[in-house]
């Protein structure tokens, strides 16, 4: 069976097993990614932290600011303590063992910002600058991306490439800030 597979049924029994747990698989198909999420809200200087751990990822891996920070915002709403039913961890939501593989602590925010545009950055690489896809692979996977030849007609990773594009369209948009 898929490992995607195996862990969205996995999550689905758990959910309807333990019923007052309302952030699992079943709510974020349903839900937005932000509150899909355990939600701690931000201090001033966490924002600020990721403000700047935002701009020196997006420095060192050549990639927009605006970019990882719609991807932050629609995985996490910006939350370095963010950590969600699945067990992704803090702004980018890196799974402990893609934070592994990146050699990054997710716990901190800058190597969790590293590490998830590093990820993202190789993701652009694999399909050939293709944001949608790249986004796709880093919701559901690149396995998935690869099985479907495309964006896999998962809901969730549906809405998650729409929300961030959209998130990043507006980014663009808006006037830069002082």
């Amino acid at each position: 069976m898929e490992p995607y597979l195996l862990w969205a049924l996995e999550t689905l029994l758990l959910d309807w097993e333990t019923p007052a747990i309302t952030t699992g698989f079943s709510d974020m198909l349903t839900t937005s990614a932000s509150t899909a999420t355990a939600f701690n809200p931000p201090t001033n200087s966490d924002n600020a932290s990721v403000t700047q751990s935002i701009a020196t990822a997006a420095q060192n891996t050549g990639l927009s600011a605006n970019l990882l920070r719609a991807v932050a915002t629609v995985e996490s709403d910006l939350n370095p303590n963010a950590v969600s039913s699945a067990g992704a961890i803090g702004v980018m939501q890196l799974m402990p063992a893609t934070a592994a593989s990146l050699g990054v602590n997710p716990d901190n925010v800058q190597q969790n910002l590293e590490g998830g545009a590093e990820y993202l950055q190789s993701l652009l690489t694999t399909f050939h600058g293709n944001l949608p896809l790249a986004l796709a692979a880093y919701n559901a996977g690149p396995g998935a991306v690869e099985q479907y030849g495309g964006i896999p007609p998962f809901t969730q990773t549906q809405q998650y490439v729409q929300k961030v594009l959209a998130v990043y369209q507006q980014l663009n948009a808006a006037p830069p800030t002082l």
